[in-house]
């Protein structure tokens, strides 16, 4: 946020020095049609569990008390998942505070391309109508989670 690199909490669902194998996961698997590392053997079961469930998510409600994050929002990237978006998209995300629900819940893109256009798009919005952005796509996502069962893998 702001050009600045902040620190998010999460339950840990990876075996310990995971985050040091992102760039190995890519190189050697890439991602999956949801732009998920594919075949991440990083990830412990009890992890894909929590998951599934989203309880892993749930320190990040401190972030959130503490202001660091805002309730809807592009999500908070690790340095190598952010290098791998567009240069333009990186540059309009920078600027703009993360948050606990993302764009793609209220978009459900198919493809890492797809994520990255609807972050894109995302993103072009709020700078023009900060506020109508959020109350719109969140009530979006809010559907999709609710009743059409949008869940994390």
């Amino acid at each position: 946020f702001n050009g600045q690199i902040i620190m998010i909490h999460k339950f840990r669902t990876m075996y310990p020095y995971s985050e040091f194998l992102q760039e190995y996961i890519y190189e050697h698997n890439k991602l999956d049609t949801t732009g998920k590392f594919k075949d991440d053997f990083r990830i412990t079961s009890w992890g894909r569990l929590m998951r599934k469930m989203w309880l892993d998510e749930l320190p990040q409600l401190y972030d959130w008390l503490q202001g660091d994050l805002k309730i809807f929002g592009v999500r908070a990237l690790s340095q190598h998942y952010f290098s791998l978006y567009p240069e333009e998209v990186q540059k309009m995300r920078v600027q703009q505070k993360p948050g606990l629900v993302p764009p793609i819940y209220a978009d459900r893109p198919k493809s890492f391309d797809d994520v990255v256009e609807s972050e894109r798009r995302y993103l072009t919005k709020k700078i023009k109508y900060p506020l109508m952005t959020d109350v719109t796509y969140f009530i979006k996502a809010f559907y999709n989670i609710v009743f059409k069962g949008v869940r994390s893998r």
